[in-house]
């Protein structure tokens, strides 16, 4: 076998890989909203920052655990004062505010409604790039995004237990944490490209876990929560399979395949989601929601594709 057979056979082997790591950390990612609606049915009192302390104090040893080792791996660029700041600030957004609005909106509506609402934030990132950079949107994604927002519509609308005070409130909140990840996405281009995605991960994980930590402080005093044995399951659940893991899988993923078709695989999480929820959750979907589904994913695999 020559070089050129091998250099082929090692890149196809890069994309195999890649592609498999990306389809699991989607599993991982859209099996999170599963585990909370179990979670919520156990107990209906238990509410979104004690889930969410659980969660992120199981997976915070792990991002320490990376990070220390990234550091002492290799010679690491300096990070200054504005990257410090940026990093909390990113950590809040992304991954301790939009965590709470979603958990949060959970507790009011399907977990496929959920997934689908935050499946949009990828139409958020290309309006607010537009906006902060100036950048003109071209038709084809003016057309994808319109269809996309249609087809939300569609699904909230034909919603099987009808539009009501909570449906309308659960959406909000999770919609919220859709817009709060999009600016969490732009924000961090930048710092990424200065010091590598996987510190910046353990670092704005790490930033996230504290703000979890003082919010169930502030609210719940510093005892552990009293849940059963279950709920502590479901949270370690969570952190390793829902977070620890998609977290780093997905990075891994971008550099062997690249963003643009991370990207256009990762629109397997919604229906994973969907599938999941159906024999798990026993939801289900009217033939209207359906065709919105397909709206969504649709146009925003069209969106992506173009970037």
């Amino acid at each position: 076998m020559d070089t050129e057979q091998v250099t082929t056979t090692t890149r196809s082997s890069s994309l195999y890989v890649g592609m498999g790591l990306v389809v699991l950390a989607s599993l991982g990612f859209a099996s999170k909203g599963i585990l909370i609606k179990l979670a919520y049915a156990l107990d209906q009192d238990i509410d979104a920052i004690s889930l969410m302390a659980i969660r992120m104090s199981i997976a915070l040893p792990f991002f320490l655990l990376v990070a220390v080792r990234t550091n002492a791996r290799s010679q690491q660029l300096r990070m200054t004062g504005f990257d410090v700041m940026a990093i909390i600030a990113l950590g809040f957004l992304g991954y301790y505010l939009s965590s709470l609005l979603d958990f949060s909106g959970l507790a009011f509506i399907s977990a496929s409604l959920e997934r689908m609402i935050l499946y949009l934030y990828p139409t958020l990132v290309v309006l607010l790039t537009a906006l902060l950079y100036r950048r003109r949107i071209r038709p084809y994604e003016q057309a994808a995004l319109a269809v996309a927002y249609l087809g939300m519509l569609l699904m909230f609308i034909t919603h099987p237990s009808g539009v009501n005070t909570d449906i309308i409130k659960g959406a909000s909140l999770v919609f919220a944490a859709a817009f709060s990840f999009a600016i969490f996405m732009v924000g961090s281009q930048q710092i990424i490209s200065r010091i590598g995605s996987i510190r910046f991960t353990s670092y704005s994980m790490t930033v996230a876990t504290l703000f979890t930590m003082v919010h169930y402080g502030l609210q719940h005093g510093v005892q552990l929560p009293g849940m059963t044995s279950a709920f502590y399951l479901i949270g370690l659940t969570m952190a390793i399979f829902c977070t620890v893991l998609p977290a780093y899988m997905m990075n891994a993923g971008i550099q062997r395949i690249g963003a643009s078709q991370t990207a256009l695989i990762s629109a397997i999480g919604p229906v994973m989601t969907l599938i999941l929820a159906y024999i798990v959750l026993d939801e289900q979907l009217t033939k209207l929601q359906l065709a919105g589904i397909v709206m969504i994913i649709g146009s925003i695999t069209i969106v992506g594709k173009g970037k």
